[in-house]
């Protein structure tokens, strides 16, 4: 499940200098959690992470690894940013006000290309990401004129437009409505003002049960195969260069929060579902099972890069990222010194 926001443009990073003044000034939305006991002394900050986040089940690796300071083993303190939208969650990464973020690969490319110091590191979540037409919408031919409701510059709004490649349509056929938040634009295709939706489980699942006759197009795995990437993490470079040990805790800590949602995944939904994740129970088992959250997303390298062919062609990006944007050294090195937390790891690269 992925709360995701509406229309978004990146900004360019290259013109804007930051300062302490204007950071503090223009996020009084913003909330930082607070650390733990005894963590809040000068050289502790030294060894804290400031992270970003969205609200989806791809962050939850991230969000276990925050709720339980899986990283203070290693000396490491995980702080969440809460940012009002999705498109400040990015900025803020941009920006250099926080280290690290997981978010869809769609938007890092967005902001590697607009000049932003970034690398993706490790992996967030998998799959989860379904389009699903109105009763009656049942082939490609029949969505030429229809409205699609997606959500720009994300995932979800490349799925419809590789999916539909594919198949012979093209995206500038459709009308394309982007959309405010997932729960909009669902209550939207139920009432009937959406034909298509590309959206994110349990959503996806719930709709084709609610929707009677309602039609599911693609999860993705038929265009993508299984276990393709919805979200990475990103961190940024100068923290990758000058704190290599923090970086690696943070990823260690990740490892060590799927271990422990593999192992138990009730145990690990109980500390998060009402304070990370605003939904039911129900809602979220379902989630969970649908969209994993998986740290090692190495066997994913080509399909991450191969999009950035739809991103350019959609005309998001001008200069598509290179293999040099992505750098999995720090999670081969977590790998290798942790054979046993690894091998414990249901799902990872082959």
């Amino acid at each position: 499940m992925c709360d995701r926001h509406g229309d978004y443009r990146v900004p360019d990073f290259t013109r804007f200098k930051p300062s302490r003044r204007r950071f503090l000034g223009g996020t009084a939305a913003a909330l930082t959690l607070a650390v733990g006991p005894g963590l809040t002394s000068p050289a502790a900050a030294a060894t804290g992470i400031r992270a970003t986040h969205g609200t989806g089940f791809c962050n939850l690796n991230f969000f276990l690894a925050e709720a339980m300071q899986l990283a203070k083993d290693d000396g490491l303190t995980i702080d969440f940013v809460n940012t009002p939208t999705f498109s400040d969650q990015v900025t803020f990464l941009g920006m250099g006000q926080v280290d690290a973020g997981v978010m869809p690969y769609t938007s890092f490319m967005a902001l590697y290309d607009a000049g932003a110091p970034v690398k993706i590191v490790a992996g967030g979540g998998i799959e989860g990401c379904v389009l699903v037409a109105q009763p009656g919408l049942d082939s490609p031919e029949k969505l030429k004129g229809k409205t699609l409701g997606t959500f720009q510059l994300d995932t979800l709004e490349v799925l419809p437009y590789d999916w539909l490649k594919k198949n012979g349509v093209a995206f500038k056929d459709l009308t394309v409505r982007y959309m405010g938040s997932t729960p909009e634009a669902v209550e939207a295709f139920r009432a009937g003002a959406l034909d298509i939706i590309s959206t994110i489980e349990p959503y996806g699942t719930a709709l084709l049960t609610d929707v009677k006759g309602a039609v599911k197009l693609s999860d993705g795995t038929d265009i993508y195969g299984k276990g393709y990437t919805d979200c990475v993490l990103a961190v940024r470079n100068e923290l990758i260069a000058k704190n290599p040990a923090a970086v690696k805790a943070l990823i260690k800590g990740m490892m060590k929060a799927q271990a422990l949602a593999e192992g138990d995944p009730q145990a690990a939904l109980n500390k998060l579902v009402g304070s990370y994740y605003k939904t039911s129970m129900s809602n979220a088992q379902l989630a969970m099972g649908r969209q994993p959250s998986v740290v090692d997303a190495r066997n994913q390298t080509q399909f991450i890069l191969d999009r950035t062919d739809s991103v350019a062609e959609m005309g998001y990006i001008k200069k598509k990222p290179g293999r040099d944007a992505i750098d999995w050294t720090l999670l081969e090195q977590v790998i290798a010194e942790n054979p046993d937390l690894y091998g414990k790891l249901k799902l990872k690269s082959a």
